[in-house]
């Protein structure tokens, strides 16, 4: 038995957004007790990532990481069409995961204590981004 749903975030330009809430409603909404759920994000710009939900400067730190790792405007890069950080959020994104799979149990994902599912949007300025959870036992 499976489930897929799809919906879109509002980002509000590079940083992450907690979409934990989200993906577990659809985790209920399947009515699948055990398996797993999988979640997809649409976009070459943009990553998934599971993280610690109860301190935000561990988003930060690691967004000023990514910072000095891949720099906006790096004149190594070629491909701008889309503005200075384009081809940084391309890298970011390789660098991380377009696709997270966590366990299900109970009717709901199987998160640690302090673990939360965000997007993180690589871009400077606000899109919409578009995710698909699929719920399999």
């Amino acid at each position: 038995m499976s489930f897929q749903r799809s919906f879109t975030i509002s980002t509000h330009g590079r940083g992450t957004t907690d979409i934990t809430e989200p993906v577990q409603n659809f985790v209920r909404q399947s009515t699948i007790e055990q398996g797993l759920v999988h979640i997809f994000i649409h976009h070459t710009s943009a990553s998934l990532m599971l993280c610690e939900n109860a301190d935000p400067t561990v988003r930060t730190d690691l967004e000023n990481f990514m910072g000095r790792l891949t720099p906006d405007a790096d004149p190594l890069f070629q491909h701008t069409a889309e503005g200075p950080d384009d081809m940084s959020a391309h890298i970011r994104s390789v660098l991380t995961q377009t696709g997270i799979s966590i366990p299900v149990q109970a009717g709901k994902c199987d998160l640690g204590t302090w673990q939360g599912i965000y997007l993180w949007e690589h871009r400077t300025q606000a899109h919409q981004r578009r995710i698909t959870v699929t719920v399999i036992n």
